[in-house]
């Protein structure tokens, strides 16, 4: 009779906890739908010169900002009302950071946004459809991690972060396209400069959702990655000479 009456609050708890868990869950997914859809449209508001689909990037940025500040308010509930440990504890901690990281993700797509509107009231460059791959590769990556996120996919969340090897690349050639340019066409510096923040943001949303893949490699793993990963930006090193 004891053993039946104690076990009743027991599955109350472990009924209340999962339902908790999942509302976290569903923080995080909205807002790896939402970032996603973000990127999709930043890039083709720059490629389109598509002024109100900029205008509605930029104002959606306020929703990831508003299910970070849920997402962290659960974190905090689940921590102090269950103190969760071992996996459970990685599960929550891993969704706070990762929810840090999708939020930065709207942030750069925002900025994206914000280039094109710039760039709209200057004449078109032909190096503007070639943020489309980059754009492209970024939004892949983040399709494959939150999937990863979904089903404890290690290595979906593996392939994740050794793709930002080739997205650092990818920004490295148009970083050097467009040095090029404006040295062959000054009056188009202006432009060009719009594109290379716009093409920074990009290659930092990669930067981010490889973050989300090493931190979803933690929850699985319960430990980090011990070989740093590749990396491709060589930007700092670029030089161009004239002719």
């Amino acid at each position: 009779m004891d053993d039946k009456i104690s076990a009743v609050p027991t599955r109350h708890i472990v009924t209340a906890y999962d339902e908790q868990l999942n509302k976290l869950h569903g923080f995080i997914r909205e807002m790896g739908q939402l970032a996603g859809a973000q990127i999709v449209d930043a890039v083709a508001a720059l490629t389109d010169r598509d002024g109100a689909l900029a205008t509605r990037v930029m104002e959606r940025d306020r929703r990831l900002d508003e299910l970070e500040r849920e997402a962290e308010a659960q974190t905090i509930r689940l921590l102090a009302l269950r103190q969760p440990v071992a996996n459970d504890l990685r599960v929550v901690v891993a969704a706070l950071r990762i929810s840090s990281n999708l939020e930065r993700i709207g942030d750069f797509a925002s900025n994206v946004a914000k280039r094109s509107l710039a760039l709209d009231a200057l004449p078109e460059i032909s190096l503007t459809h070639s943020m489309i791959p980059i754009g492209r590769a970024v939004s892949e990556m983040l399709a494959n991690v939150m999937q990863a996120y979904e089903t404890d996919d290690l290595q979906t969340a593996l392939a994740v972060r050794q793709r930002d090897e080739e997205v650092d690349r990818a920004y490295t050639a148009l970083f050097r396209e467009l040095l090029t340019y404006m040295m062959e066409s000054p009056q188009r510096i202006t432009a060009c400069t719009h594109l290379l923040f716009a093409a920074k943001n990009l290659e930092r949303i990669g930067d981010h959702t490889t973050n989300i893949a090493e931190t979803i490699c933690f929850r699985i793993q319960g430990e980090a990655l011990a070989v740093e990963r590749a990396k491709g930006d060589d930007t700092s090193t670029v030089t161009v000479m004239p002719g």
